[in-house]
């Protein structure tokens, strides 16, 4: 007993000295991850991020030893079997980092389905037999030819966030569908006292993107109707105001060198409609 006390009480003091080294604390689902996998996004994040798999009661005691506000809001959001990650860097990239590196593999019994789960119609590569019960279970029509099993049309066999039975999850194996993904999933990020959730750590970047250019797009369009000169805006106010004192000087007929060809042009187009009027006047007079 002594000796696990000792062994406990040196992962403590690690973990404290830890806390002390980086701000940011990032707690991730240890579910399903293989230690090879843990091993691989170690040797990635080699410098950025330091991986540990620390127990949660001993971090408990870290977080304490080190004097952190908060910690114990952070512990209870982070229930189960984690892996916790030290950085100094940002939060959110942190998140989407591990958010992105996962990897698909095969589904097992009671997984939920990330996406909607088509088979697809055509040749299985499965001989016939017993599994032929499991795609009739499933609701997917089959055709024996050339000793092969073929589905005879696409069927969906899951929607998104349906749970995966064993039966499904027998077949999508043996169909090298890959409907599960592994990786190290972020519960929370504690940072300098503030606990910040899984869901508020995921940002759709797309989203973000789209919204960031349309407020560009409406913050330029803002500095223009108030002539408010920018290095965004000088040029094209520039242009606009180069316009607006053209089209002022051809209606005020002032004659310059840019206006020139205008001002012949607009006074001959009202020449060919006064001439064409002063016709249709004569015209009428000859026939009345």
């Amino acid at each position: 007993m002594s000796q696990v006390s000792a062994e406990k009480l040196g992962i403590v003091d690690d973990t404290a000295k830890l806390l002390g080294d980086y701000e940011i604390i990032g707690a991730a689902d240890l579910n399903k991850v293989g230690s090879g996998m843990l091993q691989d996004l170690r040797k990635q994040l080699r410098g950025q991020v330091v991986i540990k798999g620390i127990k949660n009661t001993l971090m408990r005691f870290a977080m304490e030893k080190a004097a952190l506000e908060g910690f114990e809001e952070f512990m209870t959001s982070v229930k189960g079997q984690n892996v916790y990650i030290f950085s100094n860097g940002n939060p959110f990239k942190l998140a989407m980092t591990l958010h992105g590196n996962k990897v698909r593999v095969f589904a097992k019994a009671g997984d939920i389905a990330l996406d909607d789960l088509v088979v697809s119609a055509g040749n299985t590569g499965l001989s016939p037999g017993p599994i032929i019960s499991k795609f009739g279970g499933l609701g997917i029509r089959t055709r024996i030819e050339s000793g092969n099993v073929w589905v005879v049309q696409d069927t969906e066999v899951a929607r998104a966030g349906d749970e995966i039975s064993a039966d499904l999850a027998d077949l999508l194996q043996r169909l090298g569908i890959r409907a599960s993904e592994m990786g190290l999933e972020i519960k929370a990020i504690y940072e300098n006292g503030v606990v910040i959730p899984r869901e508020d750590l995921l940002l759709d970047t797309d989203a973000y993107s789209t919204q960031l250019a349309r407020a560009s797009s409406d913050a330029f369009q803002v500095a223009l109707k108030a002539a408010y000169p920018t290095s965004a805006t000088v040029a094209t106010l520039l242009s606009m105001a180069m316009q607006n004192a053209r089209n002022v000087a051809i209606e005020a007929s002032y004659l310059t060198s840019e206006t020139a060809s205008e001002l012949v042009a607009k006074v001959n187009a009202q020449a060919v409609s006064l001439a064409k009027a002063v016709g249709r006047a004569q015209a009428k007079t000859q026939d009345s």
